[in-house]
């Protein structure tokens, strides 16, 4: 090989070797500060203007007349974990809003190391309640299908959170 292949082979080894720092740095500096205000923003952008919560628990509109019973659906009222199974059982009862992740600030603290510190969101918005995935490295999951902006929950739809998998009860 000439001299002049092996000094661009050697350069172009040298800035992968910086694009994969500078990655790295990135990824740390985001699970450090947690999700940007525009983030925020543009998700509540995309959800409408913003609405004042209806306080206390989430709670369903009453059913219309001539509907059935069977047909209605009841409001979830907690997220249950379904693994791992050590934490099986575990419940986290819902509010108006409240975050997963591992930070202790979090309302659903998880000691899962797949799990950001700030992860996902959940949030009730007209008798509804929401999930958005805040910035994650690995993202959230719902029902399998991965969360890309705020998401409609029902009862027992699934919700994964690095390995910790939840179901809505």
């Amino acid at each position: 090989m000439s001299e002049q292949l092996l000094t661009i082979l050697k350069l172009c080894l040298l800035a992968l070797l910086y694009l994969f720092f500078l990655r790295v740095l990135r990824a740390t500096w985001v699970e450090i500060k947690g999700p940007r205000k525009t983030e925020r923003r543009s998700a509540a952008v995309a959800a409408g203007p913003p609405r004042p919560a209806p306080a206390g628990p989430v709670v369903p509109p009453p059913p219309a007349k001539g509907r059935s019973k069977r047909r209605g659906r009841q409001a979830a009222t907690a997220l249950t974990v379904v693994e791992p199974a050590q934490l099986r059982g575990r419940t986290f009862p819902l509010a108006d809003e409240l975050t997963v992740g591992r930070a202790p600030g979090c309302q659903v603290t998880l000691d899962d190391t797949y799990a950001s510190q700030i992860h996902a969101r959940l949030f009730a918005r007209d008798g509804q309640l929401f999930v958005e995935d805040l910035g994650s490295t690995n993202g959230t999951w719902m029902n399998r299908q991965k969360v890309s902006g705020p998401v409609v929950l029902k009862r027992g739809d699934t919700l994964k959170v690095g390995n910790t998998v939840m179901e809505l009860t």
